[in-house]
């Protein structure tokens, strides 16, 4: 898998995150700890883009 393939995917996944984070916030039945846990996921996605992007040369990122 390519850089760009492996980026664009770890984009897709952290922005479907951030669509389950907002639906269990406007859940009432949503568990604080099951929110915990889908913002910890999406920082864990955010820590692996920026390190996926700080190896790809500059050119391939405009």
């Amino acid at each position: 898998m390519s850089l760009q393939t492996r980026l664009a995917e770890l984009e897709r996944k952290h922005r479907q995150l951030e669509d389950a984070i907002a639906q269990a916030v406007a859940s009432p039945s949503a568990s604080d700890l099951n929110v915990a846990e889908l913002k910890r996921k999406k920082l864990q996605l955010r820590d692996e883009i920026e390190r996926v992007r700080q190896t790809m040369p500059e050119r391939v990122l405009h």
